[in-house]
């Protein structure tokens, strides 16, 4: 990569750099997984208090109001915007966090290996993760919601870049 940008990034007029997002479908993903998880528990807790106390509508309302809550403030946050990546010449650029905003920095050479996962909701809406693994455990970065043939290239990338640079070429 003698460019010093990665596929998509774009180089402003100022010298600064445009971070490489990830899909927008991943918040799509998410919310399904949300939906998975909060409607059958919104569903348990209103049996239980029908059968319990015989009062499920306030319940039932509050079991509501905590899932919608819950989805809206991590819509709001828009941590899947967060996200972004940045392919420079030397090292690989991760940054993530709305509130704690992180960026990882992992050079090319301290490269173990490159996991590229899809969970059932990722798989059906075409999307994968992209996991780098170094030596050191605090240096390891990942990039979810991408989408799968970006997720391969970036892979094979950093497989092949990353070879070069621990064997010194």
């Amino acid at each position: 990569m003698t460019h010093g940008l990665g596929v998509g990034a774009v180089r402003r007029d100022d010298g600064s750099v445009e971070f490489i997002p990830v899909s927008p479908r991943l918040w799509t993903a998410r919310k399904l997984q949300w939906a998975a998880v909060v409607v059958p528990v919104t569903g348990a807790g209103t049996a239980l208090a029908w059968v319990l106390a015989g009062r499920t509508g306030g319940i039932a309302v509050l079991f509501g109001l905590a899932a919608v809550s819950g989805l809206w403030w991590r819509g709001l946050l828009g941590r899947y915007r967060a996200w972004g990546y940045l392919e420079r010449d030397e090292d690989l650029v991760v940054r993530r966090g709305v509130l704690y905003r992180r960026l990882s920095v992992v050079p090319y050479g301290r490269m173990q290996f490159i996991d590229v996962t899809a969970g059932p909701v990722e798989r059906w809406f075409d999307l994968a993760t992209v996991q780098l693994h170094t030596a050191a455990a605090a240096s390891d970065a990942k990039i979810p919601g991408l989408p799968r043939a970006e997720a391969q290239r970036l892979r094979d990338t950093l497989a092949a870049v990353g070879e070069a640079r621990a064997m010194g070429l």
